[in-house]
């Protein structure tokens, strides 16, 4: 009995073995033919190692299939036939960097992470000298933030291992996106300062607060309900850690919502936020500071996604 059960675990270990060798191969692979400039046979061969589950070990498909793809993307015919590739390779890039064991992934080939970067930037440059706008934009809004801590390859002496950031330190396009609408939505309210204050009021020649928010968020296509309770009603609710420049606030005086405000002041930052006064018209208010407002302080709502 002792002799067969040695046995089965010697049959389980070399199979173990000629799996992990195998595995270990098909990654090596990958690195090899990315070397070789082979990027097509580099992106077929990760995304079919990214469907076994033997490889959900490894990080290498994911990362060496974005790289691969980036390299397509500024083939023209292959840009034509995948679309969205650069936003593709953006995630899967920024999916390793930011998971635990990212680093070592990225230490590990930080010298095709930095041969990366440098071939991007010279695409970005020649798009740019070529006046192809719109391709531009869009590879700098690709490029945001998703080489930083990683040193170039001009300077030999600066290639170490990568300061890769954690989760909350990882900007993807989308989030960068937001952040941007979210300051021309408090530039485009603060070109209303000095309106005056009109019940009911809607437009430029007088606001009441939820005309006011009415009018500034339909600028950026949300339309909002007309009074200041159904703006609340129909946001979605934050908590106030959470509450930034771009989110609406709201104001109860006993009887339910009663005014609305827009907050220009960043998450985690003491509230500021400008409204429509019934005294001074479009003015800017320090919430905290006002012993009027914070005690009617209500909640808080947003309209930006």
């Amino acid at each position: 009995m002792q002799f067969r059960v040695r046995i089965i675990a010697v049959l389980i270990s070399l199979v173990y073995t000629v799996n992990s060798n195998a595995q270990v191969k098909a990654i090596d692979k990958l690195e090899i033919l990315y070397d070789q400039g082979h990027y097509p046979s580099v992106f077929r061969r990760a995304d079919r190692l990214l469907d076994k589950p033997d490889y959900d070990y490894s990080l290498q498909p994911e990362f060496y299939k974005s790289l691969a793809m980036f390299q397509l993307a500024q083939k023209e015919f292959w840009s034509q036939t995948h679309p969205d590739a650069l936003q593709e390779a953006r995630k899967l890039f920024l999916d390793v960097k930011a998971s635990s064991d990212g680093m070592k992934v990225f230490n590990a080939h930080i010298d095709h992470v930095t041969a990366l970067k440098k071939d991007l930037i010279a695409w970005s440059n020649e798009l740019k000298r070529a006046g192809e706008q719109d391709k531009f934009d869009e590879l700098q809004q690709i490029l945001f933030g998703l080489f930083d801590h990683v040193p170039d390859l001009d300077n030999p002496e600066d290639i170490k291992p990568a300061d890769i950031p954690d989760n909350e330190s990882v900007e993807t396009v989308e989030t960068a996106l937001i952040r941007k609408r979210r300051d021309e939505i408090v530039d485009y309210a603060k070109k209303q300062i000095g309106v005056p204050y009109v019940w009911a009021g809607t437009d430029p020649s007088g606001f009441d607060c939820s005309g006011f928010t009415t009018y500034v968020m339909k600028e950026f296509k949300k339309d909002l309900p007309r009074r200041a309770e159904d703006q609340y009603k129909s946001s979605k609710k934050i908590k106030q850690s959470k509450a930034q420049k771009g989110d609406l606030v709201f104001f109860n005086n006993g009887s339910g919502v009663s005014h609305v405000g827009l907050l220009i002041s960043e998450k985690g930052e003491p509230l500021v936020m400008i409204h429509a006064s019934s005294s001074k018209g479009i003015m800017i208010t320090q919430i905290e500071t006002s012993e009027y407002w914070l005690k009617r302080l209500y909640g808080f709502g947003s309209y930006v996604e």
